[in-house]
């Protein structure tokens, strides 16, 4: 049950250092209201509430306010670990977390990945837990090849942390070195962002790619996460050279324009391993959401957000020659063809007789897996560069013929059409029986919720026999984790795991 205190700090969100200042100063002792007030940095109207709240276990003197000394001891699970100025180097951590950086997934230019030192990963962390309450307070990261995520567990281990992001290597290692006390999720966030993580949070962060597109979307999908905007808050990486101010100013606008207020900006707070067009250094963005800023976050990202590669603000369309060549392998055998933009945010399907097509050409990587995953059709050829991960050996080729083997048999047509680009014709698989029906029955409804779909497959598989209570159960032994989430949404690794379980 909530005490009044309890009711008051609820009710700030996550933005209750000041008053957990005030509270821990008036556990030490006699304090002025006016040199409180100066001190915590808290609101006059908010310290007052928090007094009123205090009740019976406040002393007064005057002008003069303490907690009872008896009564002190119940309220110093609300102190502050310090203030961002005592952030001295925690030598154990930073040994850990250098070790865990130095076998991290090598950075990918593609997708603008610049290595944080060790010592940003933890002051990252020893600044949130200062700033906020983590012990109470839930935080999604959109995007942790820094292994912010990492940190954050050893400061806090009873932290609520979940890690979205687009590369699946980094999910997978995440999820070996916290022994999945981190919840990690698959998503790219221009298609959108996973209904198990909209609203679901008090705080944000991120490292977003530092083109103003990509520092809009990302601010956006943040204000996405989070549970009650304005209470929330949404902490950014951007850096920008002072020879180039115009491009600050742009993604200022572009972040003011989502309705973020920057309720503050600290110079140099990150360091990186590169990045020197930028001094490598980025300022933290603290940045509150106004009550209009929620409206402002379901428009579509633009395939260009990045600096370099297919997916830079730069690339170019795909030639018109390279989707007629696609158009006419997805035809053979007298299919029509229809072609759909690379976008898996809902089910897609076709009628009979129908094949679909996709460019997906600016894959990095994770994109072939969630369109096969996402399209349900007799027929799906997309077209690739022909160095994508999937195809650069035969061990990538068979474990990426046994993730949608519930579903498609694939035919993998290297240098076609031309000798820097791939096809991938996926027909859909015969009907079978036992497990592999219920790894089809799942497999062919990516979005829907695991415990839903997985329960439904078990009992169908069984003829019915299987009554609700028992496939719920079977489903709970064996993804405890994931029922609440879809399949288009885990990380690669952990799909293969489920398909795993399935058949046993």
């Amino acid at each position: 049950m909530l005490t009044p205190v309890d009711k008051v700090l609820a009710e700030h969100g996550v933005h209750t250092g000041p008053l957990r200042s005030a509270m821990t100063r008036l556990r030490a002792g006699w304090q002025e209201f006016d040199q409180l007030v100066r001190e915590s940095t808290a609101p006059r109207r908010s310290l007052q509430e928090l007094l009123d709240a205090l009740g019976d276990d406040l002393e007064r003197d005057g002008d003069a306010l303490r907690i009872q000394p008896a009564r002190a001891q119940t309220y110093a699970h609300l102190d502050v670990p310090g203030t961002p100025d005592d952030l001295g180097p925690d030598a154990e951590h930073l040994s850990v977390l250098a070790g865990l950086i130095e076998n991290v997934p090598p950075p990918l230019a593609a997708l603008d990945h610049v290595q944080a030192t060790a010592e940003t990963v933890l002051r990252r962390a020893l600044w949130l837990d200062t700033r906020y309450d983590l012990r109470r307070a839930r935080l999604v990261l959109l995007g942790d090849h820094d292994l912010t995520s990492l940190a954050i567990r050893l400061v806090r281990p009873e932290a609520e942390v979940t890690v979205v992001d687009l590369d699946d290597r980094v999910l997978e290692y995440l999820d070996r070195h916290s022994d999945r006390s981190v919840t990690t999720i698959h998503a790219d966030l221009r298609i959108g962002l996973p209904p198990a993580v909209t609203g679901s949070a008090d705080l944000v962060f991120s490292d977003p790619p530092y083109t103003p597109e990509g520092m809009a979307l990302f601010a956006a999908r943040g204000v996405e996460c989070l549970a009650d905007p304005p209470k929330g808050r949404l902490l950014l990486a951007y850096g920008y050279s002072p020879r180039h101010p115009a491009l600050g100013a742009q993604v200022q606008r572009e972040l003011a324009g989502i309705g973020l207020v920057f309720e503050s900006i600290v110079p140099d707070f990150h360091r990186y391993h590169g990045a020197q067009a930028i001094g490598s250094a980025a300022d933290l963005y603290v940045c509150q959401p106004t009550g209009h800023a929620r409206k402002s976050g379901g428009a579509k990202g633009q395939p260009g957000i990045y600096t370099h590669g297919p997916q830079s603000v730069e690339s170019t369309a795909t030639a018109a020659d390279l989707l007629a060549a696609l158009a006419a392998v997805a035809g053979e055998g007298g299919q029509r063809v229809e072609q759909r933009r690379a976008d898996w945010a809902k089910p897609v399907s076709a009628q009979a007789g129908t094949a679909i097509t996709m460019d997906l050409t600016a894959d990095p990587g994770p994109w072939l897996l969630r369109a096969l995953l996402a399209t349900n059709a007799e027929r799906v050829a997309v077209l690739l560069p022909n160095a994508h991960p999937d195809l650069a050996n035969a061990d990538a080729q068979r474990a990426l013929s046994r993730l949608v083997g519930p579903k498609y048999r694939l035919r993998l047509l290297r240098s076609t059409p031309d000798n820097t680009h791939a096809v991938v014709v996926a027909d859909a698989a015969p009907p079978q029986d036992g497990t592999a029906t219920v790894r089809h029955a799942v497999w062919t409804r990516a979005h829907g919720k695991l415990g839903n779909t997985g329960r439904e497959a078990l009992i169908a598989a069984s003829g019915g026999t299987m009554t609700k209570n028992e496939a719920r159960d079977r489903m709970s032994a064996i993804a405890p984790d994931l029922l609440d989430l879809r399949l288009i949404d885990l990380p690669r690794h952990r799909i293969a795991q489920l398909a795993a379980a399935l058949s046993s």
